[in-house]
This record gives structure tokens, C-alpha cells and sequence, in this order.
């Protein structure tokens, strides 16, 4: 085990280089890559390394797809296209730590939970990447009012359309490492597909629900804008509170999605 997870941590550090030279991390994000893909991939196995790279070779590329026509939005989100160390906790954290206990107990559940957490972070990530060329506008989850492109808690056909090919790509990830993988027999009688991509989409939707209700909020008087950016927004001006609670930055409820996603899966799991 000790030497599976040394060859993890390395493969890890691989992709993480990999990704920092493409833009894709930061030199923090690279840290990140290692703690959370040294963990998945250590104790993984292919089967944990195929759902990781999944996200993460997916993500990156629809980042840079028509990144210039993002670019006008950027002063809406807190952070840009290269994940830092806290992005990569918030989209893999919850996957190591149910990788982490399906190695502890060998229940395929929190192997599936994992799987699901990784679902519910690509499905988020497809959402916000394409979501944001949506030509119609987006609406507000929680009472359907019309918002500007970008605001957090606003949904679209397109991003969540997005957000539902982003599961499934995960989901069929899913069903082929359960195919190939002899240690997860017991869940190729579990409806594997419709339950990862349903579980992830689920954990994305609570992402919007979080940003449009309790995700802390700001507004930069001189640009007359709403944004996720604390203490500054991108013009440098300082940004105010005006709505959420201070501690729940985009970080944590990508974390909390994840982490929803994952409990739904595993709750059905072992209650099947």
C-alpha cells in the first residue's frame, strides 16, 4: 500500500506540473493537485485515477474554451481559470476523504460517493464554463427573476443542460472503471449511470441554490457591480458585503456541493 501510494503522490505531482505549465493551476493549485490526486490515485487505483483525470483534463479544457468571450465576466467570480490550492481541495477534497474510507471499510459505496463528488464538480464546472454563452439569459433558481450572465444562483437551459453532460461524463467514467475493476463488483448490479449523474447534477443545483442564497456576496461601487471578489474587485476599487454569510466564499460552497452530492450517493447506496 505504501508503495501504491508513493507511485500516486508521483503521478500526482506529474499532472500537477502538467497542468501549472498549461495555465491550467497555480503554483498553489499544483499543491492542491498532489494532496488531493496523490490521496485518489494512491488509493484509487486506475479505477480513482480515471474519474480524476476525467475532471480534470475536461475541466481545464472548457475553461480555455472561448476563453475571450469569458473574459468580460471574469469581475464576477472570484478567482480566474487557474485553480489555486483552496479550488482544488473544494472540488477533490470530498473525493480523496470517500476514497480515503473506501480503502479504510472496502465498502464500494464510498467509492461511488467519490465518484459522485467528482460528478457533482464537473457537472458545476461544465455549467459555469459553457453556462456563461448562454444567449438567453440566466434566471435566478430560487424565484426565477432574469439576472446578468455570471451571477451566482442564476441557471440557464444551456448551463444546466452542461451541468448534466458533465455528470454523465463522469458517470459513464463510473461504469467503465466498475466494468474493469474487480474490487467494485458489487456495484455493477447498482444503477450506476442514472444514480452518478442524477447524485452530481443534484450536488451542482445545490451550488446555485447556495450562491443565490447564503454565498457571500459583494458590490464595487465605482463599476456599479455585483461580484464574489473580496476585498478588491478587478478594477482594484474595494468591494462591500451586501448579501451571505462573510465565511461562505465560492470555495466552500463548491466544497458543500460536493460533499452533498457525495452523501446523497452513498445514503442511496447503502440503503438499496
Amino acid at each position: 500500500m505504501l508503495w501504491q501510494l508513493s507511485v500516486g503522490f508521483a503521478l500526482a505531482a506529474v499532472i500537477g506540473y502538467l497542468g501549472y505549465r498549461r495555465g491550467a493551476l497555480s503554483k498553489s493549485g499544483v499543491v492542491g493537485a498532489i494532496l488531493t490526486g496523490g490521496v485518489i490515485f494512491g488509493f484509487g487505483g486506475l479505477s480513482g485515477a480515471a474519474l480524476l483525470l476525467a475532471f480534470f483534463i475536461s475541466s481545464s479544457l472548457l475553461s480555455r474554451f472561448k476563453e475571450s468571450q469569458k473574459e468580460k465576466l471574469a469581475e464576477k467570480f472570484s478567482k480566474g481559470s487557474q485553480r489555486d490550492l483552496w479550488q482544488a481541495l473544494a472540488n477533490g477534497g470530498v473525493a480523496a476523504l470517500c476514497i480515503g474510507l473506501y480503502t479504510l471499510t472496502d465498502q464500494p459505496a464510498w467509492w461511488a460517493a467519490a465518484a459522485t463528488a467528482l460528478a457533482a464538480a464537473n457537472a458545476d464546472t461544465w455549467a459555469t464554463e459553457l453556462g456563461v454563452l448562454s444567449k438567453t439569459p440566466p434566471r435566478l433558481i430560487t424565484n426565477n427573476r432574469v439576472v446578468e450572465a455570471g451571477t451566482s444562483g442564476g441557471i440557464s437551459m444551456l448551463g444546466t443542460s452542461a451541468a448534466f453532460s458533465g455528470a454523465v461524463l463522469i458517470a459513464l467514467t463510473g461504469l467503465f472503471a466498475v466494468i474493469f475493476d474487480p474490487s467494485l463488483a458489487p456495484l455493477r448490479s447498482v444503477p450506476l449511470v442514472p444514480l452518478l449523474t442524477f447524485a452530481g447534477l443534484f450536488g451542482s443545483l445545490f451550488d446555485s441554490l447556495l450562491g443565490a442564497t447564503v454565498q457571500a456576496i459583494y458590490f464595487c461601487d465605482s463599476c456599479r457591480k455585483e461580484t464574489e471578489r473580496y476585498p478588491a474587485h478587478r478594477c482594484g476599487s474595494p468591494t462591500r458585503q451586501i448579501r451571505g454569510w462573510r465565511w461562505l466564499n465560492n470555495d466552500w460552497v463548491n466544497f458543500l456541493a460536493t460533499a452533498v452530492g457525495a452523501g446523497l450517493m452513498s445514503f442511496v447506496i447503502f440503503f438499496l
